[in-house]
């Protein structure tokens, strides 16, 4: 079971290390694509494991420039410390800003299960304050998410609005696809009414389409957010158009629980794979 689900996700998992990422950022970007890397691996409990993350969150930054890429990192509050302590994550949280603002690199602070998301508008709004090349992820399948939405864009913040990945309780989310998909867009219009620099993550062709509409009426900063390997036959289209276009490029060898839950997310996911693979290659 384990070898057939990693032939499926190293369509969207670059690899096991830093070059493998390097490499499908570089890709990406030829191809007039941006790129945002993100280290798997969550929970993390013990101090080496934390530094070790880290130290190659400082490489991919410092590496970009190297690379001639444009690309931005994505970090996951509790790999860096927020299952020990919120002190930990604030001070590992700082040396990863301190490193990006001096390569001038853009930093994505995404967004876990719901028992972290006050922690992490918290991070999230203590660091805004000190480097505005910072974003945040908020997932339209909680309920919650149109308050959080609403203050996050008082203080002008950047949001990656995603449908989310985790399973969660009923009485506090969105269970069915059709739900989801409708807060997401009532969500969508509320970022293009209010918000600017912000970031329309999915793959749904319906949803990317209704953007579109909505980026003539509302003319703002957004860009586009795919998985690595899904919707490439889409990508050049949008690029043709004139939309920014961001690749989401997951590396490391704990591929297995993320792509458990890419393939839970939605059963559209392996559709999309499918179809992702039949273009490549036709190609």
């Amino acid at each position: 079971m384990e070898k057939v689900l990693f032939k499926i996700a190293k369509q969207w998992i670059a690899g096991n290390t830093i070059d493998d990422a390097l490499i499908s950022a570089k890709t990406a970007y030829k191809s007039g694509r941006h790129a945002i890397i993100n280290k798997l691996g969550e929970y993390n409990t013990s101090k080496k494991q934390i530094a070790s993350t880290i130290e190659e969150y400082q490489k991919i930054v410092n590496s970009f420039r190297k690379w001639n890429i444009r690309g931005a990192i994505s970090v996951k509050p509790t790999q860096m410390g927020l299952s020990i302590s919120q002190k930990e994550c604030y001070r590992n949280f700082e040396t990863i800003i301190q490193n990006a603002r001096n390569a001038h690199v853009f930093v994505w602070l995404d967004m876990e299960s719901s028992e972290h998301t006050d922690e992490t508008i918290e991070i999230y709004n203590s660091f805004f304050s000190k480097y505005e090349r910072l974003g945040i992820a908020l997932q339209a399948n909680l309920k919650r998410t149109e308050d959080d939405l609403n203050n996050l864009l008082q203080i002008g913040a950047k949001i990656r609005l995603v449908k989310g990945a985790y399973k969660e309780r009923k009485r506090i989310s969105f269970i069915s696809k059709e739900d989801v998909d409708k807060n997401y867009v009532k969500l969508m219009k509320v970022l293009f009414k209010k918000g600017n620099e912000f970031a329309i993550a999915t793959h749904d062709g319906r949803i990317i389409q209704e953007a579109e509409n909505l980026s003539e009426k509302y003319p703002k900063k957004f860009e586009f957010q795919m998985l690595k390997g899904i919707r490439d036959e889409l990508k050049p289209k949008l690029i043709k158009k004139r939309f920014a276009v961001s690749d989401y490029i997951p590396y490391g060898v704990n591929w297995l629980p993320y792509s458990f839950r890419r393939i839970k997310e939605r059963k559209r996911n392996i559709l999309l794979l499918g179809s992702s693979l039949i273009q490549s290659q036709r190609v």
